[in-house]
């Protein structure tokens, strides 16, 4: 006997076994798998979203060609490093930083692109296109290989053409942030891990040292702005890549220089700010030989 066993009388024998009532348990997991099915699957953000192919006209060859470029207020700036190297969610836009011709090889930070004066022109096509392989140039994306090695050709032709300390300083500086972006990104469960990360923290830090001497000395000789940036923020950043490579005296000078300044923003000051805790942490530990310049934080 059951509750609706009576039913059977009626023709609706089959509905005796029926719970009264349901068990919350299944229940909930039900409407969670009902949810589930209504809900579409959100689609898989991909770098390709952010990127468009552009047009270009190699300046040294005359030849047509498309690279690949960051679309316009498409990647999202979500922080920087201490050395002013931007971060983005979704994508790493340092990646398409550099234009490169695919038939002879001329190439530089986009920013400077279809700028060669005539001796240039003959320089680049004698030092660089003469020997150079052609590359592929449909391409959806660029992997980090790739990018760094547009990098080294951007600073080649920089060299050969015998482009301005700024110019080479800020390949070598957007070079340095590219490696420590593709050392972050790698596979820990790579057996060859430690020994990729550190190949590439390596030549990261080649890259950012000769970035720091390519900004002294283009901060010195150069009028401003020095690659689209003040007077403020190249000090900045050389005092934070001084830093870095344990130059403190340098460090401190422009520091103090910084906190001097009636003109410093407060976040500009923040930053200062940190640098200065790090140089008196550096000057506080045993053996540290004692530097020659102003304490931080006092004007000349």
């Amino acid at each position: 006997m059951g509750l609706l066993s009576g039913l059977g009388k009626l023709g609706l024998g089959g509905l005796d076994s029926m719970k009264l009532y349901e068990d919350p348990d299944l229940e909930a997991e039900a409407e969670s798998a009902a949810q589930e099915e209504a809900e579409p699957e959100v689609p898989k953000v991909r770098e390709e979203d952010f990127l468009l192919k552009k047009s270009c006209k190699c300046p040294a060859c005359d030849r047509d060609f498309k690279t690949l470029a960051v679309r316009a207020g498409k990647a999202k700036l979500i922080g920087t490093d201490r050395d002013l190297r931007p971060q983005y969610d979704g994508i790493e836009p340092l990646k398409y930083d550099v234009t490169m011709c695919p038939y002879c090889g001329c190439a530089s930070l986009s920013r400077n692109w279809g700028s060669l004066t005539d001796n240039q022109r003959r320089t680049i096509k004698k030092e660089i296109a003469q020997n150079f392989r052609p590359v592929e140039a449909d391409k959806d994306t660029y992997t980090y290989d790739e990018a760094v090695n547009r990098y080294q050709m951007a600073l080649a032709n920089a060299i050969v053409k015998q482009a301005k300390n700024s110019e080479k300083a800020y390949i070598c500086l957007k070079a340095g942030w590219l490696l420590r972006s593709k050392w972050m990104s790698l596979d820990h469960s790579d057996p060859n891990y430690n020994v990729e990360v550190a190949e590439t923290m390596s030549l990261e830090r080649e890259f950012l040292e000769n970035a720091l001497e390519g900004l002294v000395n283009a901060r010195a000789t150069e009028n401003p702005p020095i690659c689209g940036m003040d007077d403020m923020t190249v000090d900045y950043l050389i005092a934070a890549l001084s830093v870095r490579f344990e130059k403190y005296d340098q460090a401190a000078r422009l520091v103090a220089k910084l906190l001097g300044s009636k003109a410093i923003n407060s976040r500009m000051k923040e930053k200062a700010l940190d640098l200065k805790d790090e140089i008196l942490k550096a000057r506080s530990k045993p053996g540290q030989p004692q530097l020659n310049e102003l304490p931080v934080g006092q004007a000349e």
